[in-house]
């Protein structure tokens, strides 16, 4: 690794507890970030180098807040994952700008407030990783989740332009892009689809896997593991690429 005090935001549940964890056994200290503090001491009494702080992405005052309180107790942060995501669905006619907004809010603004407080210091000391959590819908369309796919066509922007801006201080920045994960946010995505449409469980899931060439359910420790080679020493030249996770969903 980089570095040894990592952020994982999003890191009580899902991809974001996967990544942690596997952060923290190749010997990271982890500061995980959420909203739910009973999730986020669930996952820290995984691993005594995982640390859970209370945080909202969207909101600029409580990541200064994170950053200053984290860094105080285990120094600068020389890895950060915005992990933190959410994803809801609807024809575009029907979704309200409350439910854009708030899309945006949390996977694109969250990212930017999640990253924006280590560039300066990262660049500083001319060594970092920054990796972004996006999507395969951050390289194509889907339908009935437009400001999901904004979102995080967003963040892959983003990425590359942060990339740009960092290329010369030995700081790089990339994004993992994954196709459906196996993860409780799949789970609510099938219970939308059920709930829609009326079609059994397995019907639902079988809808989704088809996406993946591989017929498969991308894994949480295969987006850790791409997460961790590109915080590696081995991905020092490794910049500015969105990498898709996807069993050859995207090319």
């Amino acid at each position: 690794m980089t570095a040894c005090h990592a952020l994982v935001t999003g890191g009580g549940s899902g991809v974001g507890r996967t990544i942690a964890l596997a952060l923290a056994g190749a010997g990271v200290e982890v500061t995980i970030c959420g909203r739910r503090e009973a999730q986020l001491a669930a996952v820290a009494a995984e691993n005594e180098r995982v640390h859970g702080i209370v945080a909202d992405v969207t909101d600029e005052a409580s990541m200064t807040k994170l950053y200053e309180t984290a860094e105080a107790a285990r120094g600068p942060f020389g890895i950060v994952v915005a992990n933190a995501g959410m994803a809801g669905s609807a024809p575009a006619a029907k979704t309200t700008l409350a439910d854009w907004r708030r899309t945006l809010d949390v996977n694109l603004t969250g990212s930017f407030l999640t990253v924006k407080p280590a560039l300066a210091a990262m660049a500083a000391r001319k060594s970092g990783r920054i990796v972004f959590i996006a999507s395969v819908a951050g390289l194509k369309g889907f339908g009935y989740v437009a400001p999901y796919v904004a979102a995080k066509h967003g963040v892959v922007g983003l990425m590359r332009a942060l990339a740009v801006e960092l290329v010369k201080t030995g700081v790089t920045v990339n994004a993992v892009c994954p196709s459906f994960v196996e993860t409780d946010m799949l789970e609510e995505s099938i219970g939308r689809i059920v709930e829609k449409t009326g079609r059994r469980v397995e019907e639902a899931r079988a809808s989704l896997m088809a996406s993946n060439p591989q017929g498969r359910f991308v894994q949480p420790d295969e987006i850790a593991a791409t997460v961790l080679w590109l915080c590696s020493e081995g991905a020092a030249s490794v910049t500015g690429q969105a990498i898709s996770v996807s069993g050859g969903e995207t090319w």
